[in-house]
């Protein structure tokens, strides 16, 4: 594992899970949003999003969170040499999405920008869930990425549990004690 990317729908805890891989492995985290957003909350230039993705993209160890542009998730699926496709129980992900919006107050999303627009960006992530999700996260996407496992390693990860036990078994030895 070089080279990790982890995808799946809002709310499936893709930041906090990549933060903790990152922890256990040593490899550095970059989750999309704070590429593809300002500080401020605000998408960046194209160009400008594009040169950072690309500048990680060429390094040798990386883990990138989240989705970005079609484009650019393609790119990222056929650079990785790790797919991790996290794909819990809508439940959770509807459950997830309204618990950050109503801890956002108080505690920042991990892997969000720090002046996120957390009302707004709630409405996009139910729309994501109700509307693209069924669409794009279903069952031909998931042949599709494990016809790509001849080449790859692919994990498709569906519990909390999963997630916990992939972080356990992906600590360096050191880390282990």
């Amino acid at each position: 594992m070089k080279k990790i990317a982890v995808f799946g729908k809002s709310g499936g805890g893709k930041s906090v899970f990549s933060k903790k891989l990152s922890l256990a492995t040593g490899i550095p985290f970059f989750p999309l949003d704070l590429i593809e957003y300002s500080k401020s909350g605000e998408k960046v230039s194209k160009d400008e999003y594009l040169q950072k993705y690309h500048d990680i993209l060429n390094t040798e160890f990386w883990i990138i969170e989240g989705f970005g542009t079609m484009e650019t998730f393609i790119k990222r699926l056929q650079e990785a040499d790790t797919l991790i496709y996290i794909n819990l129980p809508m439940r959770i992900h509807y459950w997830r999405v309204t618990k950050r919006l109503l801890l956002s107050p108080f505690i920042k999303p991990e892997g969000w920008p720090d002046k996120s627009p957390m009302i707004r960006s709630t409405y996009n992530c139910y729309v994501h869930l109700f509307g693209v999700a069924p669409k794009f996260w279903n069952a031909n996407f998931l042949k599709r990425l494990e016809s790509m496992s001849q080449e790859k390693t692919v994990h498709h990860l569906s519990s909390t549990k999963e997630l916990n036990k992939f972080i356990e078994q992906s600590m360096q030895p050191e880390a282990k004690k």
